[in-house]
Formats: structure tokens, sequence, C-alpha cells
């Protein structure tokens, strides 16, 4: 494996790790704008976004567009988070010409007023669609009430108000302002070579705007916050947990991640033997999140309303008990292993590859091998953990709970 990166005159970054041992080769924009980037007047725009880029470019319909990616066979898709937009697709190293035309094509969509309000329809029945989903619902809510005040806290989808109101001008102003080549990463993967990737790059990219959006990065400073909302509507109590955690680029991340391991992983964690395997609870689970300027550690927890407060005493006991004593030599053996597993397994796909190269580089202008992931997994101590503990400790700052309850 090799790789490569450019930065165009437009601004335009371009990396690459070619590997001609693998049968496909993935290819991605990560476009450096998400739902913190928005103005509350603007609210779901760059959700929204998303989905008119399929809408068509140039003379291409959105029939065309979609029609032209089945006829290479690929396998695309996008997604906006709180802080990138991606459009990506894998496919077989003969069809990346034709893939790349059309990924660089969406890129800048039409944004016809005529698609504008069809979608606009579409993105309020997915908005509807969440709402009766409570674990999707919990989690924007904790998000919201964690990072009040913070542009973290903003929702990715909008509200029914905020897309209702949102006009195709405002639409076009906002694409106008983050979709410039300064903003936008282009990270491919896999059986290709670096001479035909800036081929391609020059033939579809080099006349992008110049320029980029220039985002505000500060931390986020929590208040403590415990809040139950009542659905009477629904059986279970479905609850989340956040704790202040290492930003994305803080070198702690990747303890962070260990720990997270050790504390909640969906098999042979603690959470998992004390809280899923006794039956206590139906979910319970413990992750790790970095952003740009702050992370978070998240818990989400979901079971019957009877169960709630023993199953809350159950993970603050947990949280004392390694801030306590630390943790053992057997499940740091065991998380660094599973971490590592992880890494090694993903990497086997270029579309796993392009993952990890897009957001090295978005949040760290910063290429990691896969054996560099390996020797520091692997380096990490127990040491390491407890001061990562001591410099963020693990106390329940948020508590936000969606169900049949109305406190706790």
């Amino acid at each position: 494996m090799e790789f490569h990166s450019q930065v165009l005159p437009n601004g335009l970054t371009v990396i690459a790790e070619t590997n001609p041992h693998v049968h496909s080769v993935g290819v991605g924009f990560f476009v450096k704008t998400g739902s913190r980037d928005e103005t509350l007047g603007v609210s779901g725009v760059s959700h929204f976004l998303e989905h008119m880029a399929f809408k068509g470019f140039g003379n291409m319909t959105a029939d065309d567009v979609n029609q032209q990616f089945d006829d290479v066979g690929a396998s695309y898709n996008a997604s906006t988070s709180e802080e990138v937009t991606q459009f990506y697709a894998a496919i077989l190293p003969e069809y990346l010409p034709k893939t790349f035309e059309l990924l660089s094509g969406i890129i800048f969509p039409s944004l016809k007023d005529e698609d504008f309000h069809t979608e606009k329809q579409v993105i309020l029945e997915e908005i509807g669609m969440y709402d009766d989903l409570p674990g999707f619902t919990v989690y924007e809510q904790a998000m919201a009430a964690h990072f009040r005040g913070h542009p973290l806290g903003q929702s990715i989808l909008g509200t029914p108000e905020s897309i209702t109101a949102l006009t195709a001008a405002q639409m076009r102003d906002y694409h106008a302002d983050q979709y410039r080549a300064g903003n936008i990463i282009l990270a491919v993967a896999g059986n290709t070579s670096w001479e035909e990737i800036l081929k391609l790059v020059d033939q579809y990219c080099a006349k992008w705007p110049a320029g980029g959006g220039e985002r505000s990065v500060f931390p986020a400073t929590p208040a403590p916050t415990r809040h139950f909302q009542l659905l009477s509507n629904i059986q279970q109590e479905h609850v989340m947990i956040m704790i202040p955690a290492p930003e994305a680029h803080s070198p702690d991340r990747y303890a962070a991640d260990i720990l997270a391991m050790i504390i909640g992983d969906d098999s042979n964690s603690r959470m998992f033997w004390d809280i899923i395997d006794p039956g206590h609870a139906d979910s319970a689970d413990f992750g790790y999140a970095e952003y740009d300027g702050s992370g978070a550690f998240l818990s989400y927890l979901a079971g019957s309303p009877e169960e709630t407060a023993a199953n809350l005493e159950r993970i603050e006991t947990i949280l004392k008990q390694i801030s306590t004593d630390g943790i053992t030599d057997e499940e740091l053996d065991q998380a660094k292993h599973k971490v590592s597993s992880r890494v090694v397994l993903s990497s086997e796909r270029p579309m796993g590859r392009l993952a990890s190269l897009g957001g090295n580089w978005l949040y760290r202008e910063e290429y990691r091998a896969v054996k560099t992931d390996l020797e520091t997994i692997q380096s990490i101590t127990k040491n390491d953990l407890d001061a990562l503990v001591k410099k963020w400790p693990l106390q329940l700052t948020t508590v936000y709970g969606l169900g049949p309850l109305e406190g706790v």
C-alpha cells in the first residue's frame, strides 16, 4: 500500500491509499459541514442537501444518476452527521472513471425548485419516522441537553418547523458557502493508481470554487442535567447518558476507545455481565464519540421502567469501581484484542480504509497506516487508562430519559 496526498490550487485536498492487491476501490468526498455549521434558521439544511444531491446535476435527472450508478454496479450512499457530509461509492476498478464523474457531479447538484419542494415532504416524513423511534429521539434530546449553547447540540434532521420554513434560496446560499473546494476532502482507497486519480481530479474538480467555510471550534462545558420526558404510549424506558471525553485531536482518544470497550461493549464487558446477562435490561452499552473540540462517552439503556433506577445505580457502580480500582490486566488485553480486530477487519475492505482515511484527515490532517494504529493500541497501559479517568471523571453528566417514567 502507498499513501499519496496533494492540495489543488483551489484548495481541494486529495488523499489516497493505493493497493494493487485488492479487487475493488472506494472513493468518497468528505464535506466538512454538518448540523453544527448551521444557523438555527436553516436547521437541517445539511441533511436536506444530502438528499438533493441525488436529484440530478447538469443535464442529468435523478433517474439518470441512480441508473448510471447501478449500471456500473456501484455500492453507493451518502450520510450527514454533526460535522461531515459524505458521498461515497465502492466499485470495480474499471468503473472508477464513470463513478468519479457521478460523485463529483452530485457534489454540485441542480437544486431545482420543483425537486426542493418534493424532497421537503420526504424530509418531513423522515423526521416523523424517526420521531417514532425512541432510541433515536432520546439520543437527539440528550445531545441537545448535553451540548446546550454549543453547536454540537443542534439537530441533524432539523425540526418540522425549520424544514417547513426553509426556502430553496436559503439552501442554495448554504451550499455556495459550504461546498467550496477548501472545505472538501477527496479520499480514495483500493486498486487504482495515483496517476489515474489525479487525472480524474483535474478533469472534474479543478474548476470547483475555491475557499471554504470557517468552523467555530471551542470546547463544550456541559452542566449536569437529569430529565425524564413522559411518553406513555411505549412500554420501555429509553435512557441516554453522556459524559465529557477527549476531543478528536487528543492523544487520549485511543485510550478512551479501549475504556469504552471494557465498560460497555455488547459482549463480555462490565455492563454486559452486570446488566444484560442477568436480564436487567434489553440494551445497555457504552461508547466513545470524538468531535472537533469536544468528545463524549455515550451510554444507551433500554428496558423495563421498573428496573431503570436500579440499572442507573448499576452503571454508576461500574464507573465508580473503575475510577477507584482501575481495570484488570485481562480486561485490558481483551479490549486491545477487540479493538485491533475491528481495525484489521475493517481494513480488509477498501470502503473500511476509506472511512479511516477520510476521518483522520478531516480532523487531524494525518495519515495512519493499519500497522500504526495497531502499534498505538497495543502500547496502551493500565496507567494510561488511570490517567484518562482522572482527567475525564466518569460521572453521569447528562441523563435523559424517554418513556413511561416522569422521573427517577
